[in-house]
Parts: structure tokens; C-alpha cells; sequence
């Protein structure tokens, strides 16, 4: 087992690869009353086209990785949250665009439920009965969102930059798609993306790393797994020439929600772990030098009221796609969007992007992840998503440290271009009767 040791903050992470392919990885924390396991698989909501290098790709319904997920909890003798629930545990799981988790936290018993954990995830049971009882449990859960005016002005910006990407899909699919799903499917899905190959198991807490291993070890070599093969995954070459420029759709909401969308392609990207990690943060300290809450652009658009408390933005980089999104509640729509462009396409001439004031953010940052390490949830939530084959959540401190001014303006040069925006409005409807308009 390869012990790695981050010595600016005072952790020790163990990591080992099953023959099966399993990637483990242990970070003990003495005298922490609460242990996290979390059993994550590389396949989220944009995998609907795939297939393996030996066989005939295969396309499957919108919503699939989110139906599995739910699915998987129900075995034939009963619900998996009961079984939790009687060894002192609660367990959770989520679907995102790439990724499907499923994780326990418990203060007692460890390793019986991280055997549970392994063994209902590694264990399905899909029947046509009890897939068609689930698409009504999940259409519910569509409709409900469906309503909810932040979530469709988040997929709607999405919308609008990746017209082609199934990204603009709602992770848990559409009624009519999930109408489509059979069990033929979901073991399909299953069998392709949840092999162990394709999966991390992190386990956080107070216990013994050595000993923890080798129950893993023993639990892995009792089931039987197919060879590993590799995955393919078809997803559309996205240009800026896709992006539709604006969209609005009309909610029951009070004022406008509005919404700027920037989106990068994937070329841009470094190819390199760690300066895709730092291009990530180059970027963050870009927008937060410009439109940070201490900003004078913040102040000065709040002050003449083209932003509220509601303003915020985002940047998210991911398998297969990244944007960037700035949103706020806001009488001026139009006036919005100019500001938010002009701010960010003149950045290089802003007087907010110098050397002491990105200085004394990645101070802020620092200390805003040091702080967070002291969660067991934001560690086990957190380090699957900052994976990768030579950079992981741990790693951060080092990246922020190195990010330099011209870094900054490096990343913000590739990112930030005029013909990559968008916006989109969720206006007050005005009449009970109109239909979405797109």
C-alpha cells in the first residue's frame, strides 16, 4: 500500500489497486468520532452513449445513471437504508453529470457497514416490477424540479451553451425518457460502468489503515468480476458556432432571474493534471478578484441596483465540458448582461487584477480549504471529484500556492471569449396559461 504524506497539512493518505482494478484510498483521522465511506463509479448522467473497444456502441435513455442509482438500494429482500439504519449508519448517495456516489457515515461499527456499502453496491437487482414502481417515485422527483425556478435557470444557460451535449439534460432525465428505462437497460449500464475498474472507494475516520485494507482485500476476493476492458464514450464535438445566444422561459417568479454563460472548449484545457488543477484556480481567483463580493464592480452594480444578495457565480470543469455562470435576481436584465461582459472581456485592463490583491485572495483561499478539512463530509464529498491519476484533493494547497499573476491572465485569455457567451432570463410570467418560451 503507497503511503503519500502531505506535510503542509498534516495528512496521510494511503492508496492501493486490486487486482480487480479497485482504486482504494485511506485517510485515517485519529480521534474523529465519525467515519465516512464513499464508493463512487466514473459514470454520471452525460454516459448515455458508450460501449466497450470489443462491441457495437450502445445509446440508452436520458436519466439512467440517476434511476440506477435509486435502484440499487432496493434488493429483493428489502431496502439497504433499513440495513444502515439497524448498524447505526445513514447512508446517502448522488448522481452528477459524471459521477454516481453512494456513502455511509457511522460513528460505530466501520467495518460492517463499509462490508454492506461494498456488497449492495456490487450486488444488483433490477426486476420489471420494481423498475415500473421507481419511474413514477422518480417522475415525481422531475416534476418537482421542474418547478423550481433555480433549477431551470441552471439548465437553462446550460441549454444554451451545449445545445448538442447531453450536459443540457436534466441529470434525472425527462418523464418520457425515464418512461423508456427497462431492466435490460439497467443492467446494461451496470455492467459496463460499475466494474470495479471504473470505480474509487475513500474511506475518512478513526481507524487502522493496515487492518481496514485487508478487510477490503478479503471482501473484493470473494466475488467474481468480468476482465477489465475499456470504455468508450461518445459525446459531440462542441464549437462556439453551437451556442444560442439567448433564451427565456416564463416561471410564476417575482422579478427576473437572470443568467451569464460562458462556455470553454475542451482544446483549451491544459493537458497536464496539475495545470489543469491550476488552471481551474487561476481562473476562480479571476472572477473573484473581478465580481467578489468585496470587488468595487460588485459594489458598484449593487449599488445601482443591477444585482441583489442573490449574485453569484460559478465555474465548473468537468469530464467532457466546462462553463462558467453569473447569476442574479435583477430588475435590468439587459444592463446586467452588458456589465458582467464588459467587466470580464476588459479584465486585462482592470485595475482589480494586480499582484497584492491576488495575494492576499489566495491567503482567503487557503485558509477557506484548511478550514474545510476540519469536515469529514466535505473531505469524503470533495475528494472524488478533485481525482485524478497524479492530483488529489490534498494537492490544492501546493496548486494555490504556485498560482501566479500571470497565470491568472493566461487562463482568463483562453477562457474568456466574446463569441463563448450566453445569457438566459426566467421572466414573471404574466399569464397563468402561457407556455414555456425557448
Amino acid at each position: 500500500m503507497e503511503k503519500i504524506e502531505y506535510k503542509q497539512i498534516n495528512e496521510t493518505l494511503y492508496k492501493e489497486i486490486l487486482d480487480n482494478g479497485l482504486k482504494i484510498f485511506l485517510l485515517p483521522k485519529p480521534g474523529f468520532h465519525k467515519t465516512y465511506g464513499l464508493f463512487s463509479t466514473n459514470y454520471g448522467s452525460i454516459d448515455n452513449t458508450f460501449g466497450h473497444t470489443d462491441e457495437t456502441i450502445q445509446h440508452v435513455p436520458d436519466g439512467i445513471a440517476h434511476f440506477l442509482e435509486h435502484k440499487l438500494f432496493e434488493k429483493e429482500d428489502g431496502d439497504v437504508f433499513h440495513v444502515f439504519g439497524e448498524q447505526g449508519a445513514s447512508a446517502n448517495a448522488f448522481t452528477s453529470f459524471t459521477r454516481t456516489s453512494y456513502l455511509f457515515s457511522a460513528s460505530n461499527r466501520v467495518k460492517e457497514n463499509l462490508t454492506t456499502l461494498l456488497d449492495f453496491v456490487q450486488e444488483p437487482y433490477f426486476t420489471k416490477e420494481t423498475v415500473e414502481k421507481e419511474k413514477g417515485i422518480i417522475g415525481q422527483e422531475i416534476q418537482m424540479y421542474e418547478d423550481d425556478a433555480n433549477w431551470r435557470q441552471f439548465f437553462g444557460i446550460i441549454g444554451n451553451l451545449f445545445p448538442n451535449h447531453p450536459v443540457h439534460i436534466d441529470i434525472a432525465g425527462t418523464v418520457a425518457s425515464i418512461a423508456e428505462i427497462t431492466a435490460e437497460d439497467l443492467y446494461l449500464c451496470y455492467n459496463t460502468f460499475y466494474h470495479p475498474s471504473n470505480m474509487t472507494l475513500f474511506v475518512v475516520g478513526d481507524f487502522e489503515p493496515n487492518e481496514l485494507l485487508d478487510m477490503i482485500e478479503q471482501n473484493q476476493a470473494k466475488k467474481s468480476f468480468e476482465p477489465i476492458r475499456p470504455i468508450v464514450r461518445e459525446l459531440p464535438n462542441e464549437t462556439y458556432e453551437d451556442i444560442t445566444p439567448y433564451a427565456q422561459l416564463e416561471m410564476p417568479v417575482t422579478r427576473t432571474k437572470s443568467v451569464v454563460g460562458i462556455k470553454g472548449l475542451l482544446h483549451h484545457l491544459p493537458e497536464e493534471e496539475m495545470e489543469k488543477v491550476k488552471f481551474r484556480l487561476s481562473l476562480q481567483l479571476l472572477f473573484q478578484l473581478l465580481l467578489g463580493n468585496t470587488s468595487d464592480n460588485y459594489l458598484e452594480l449593487y449599488q445601482k441596483g443591477i444585482i441583489d444578495d442573490t449574485f453569484g457565480f460559478e465555474l465548473t470543469i468537468d469530464r467532457g465540458f466546462y462553463f462558467a455562470d453569473f447569476s442574479s435576481d435583477t430588475d435590468q436584465a439587459d444592463e446586467f448582461e452588458h456589465a458582467i461582459k464588459q467587466i470580464l472581456l476588459t479584465f486585462d485592463t482592470s485595475e482589480a487584477i494586480n499582484e497584492e490583491s491576488l495575494a492576499l485572495l489566495k491567503k482567503k483561499m487557503l485558509g477557506k480549504f484548511f478550514q474545510s478539512l476540519n469536515s469529514l463530509e466535505f473531505i469524503a464529498n470533495q475528494f472524488t471529484q478533485d481525482l485524478y491519476d497524479t492530483v488529489t484533493l490534498f494537492d490544492i494547497p501546493e496548486v494555490i500556492q504556485s498560482v501566479e499573476l500571470a497565470d491568472v491572465l493566461k487562463a482568463g485569455h483562453s477562457f474568456i471569449q466574446e463569441e463563448a457567451f450566453s445569457r438566459f432570463d426566467v421572466i414573471p410570467q404574466l399569464n397563468k396559461g402561457n407556455e414555456d418560451s425557448l
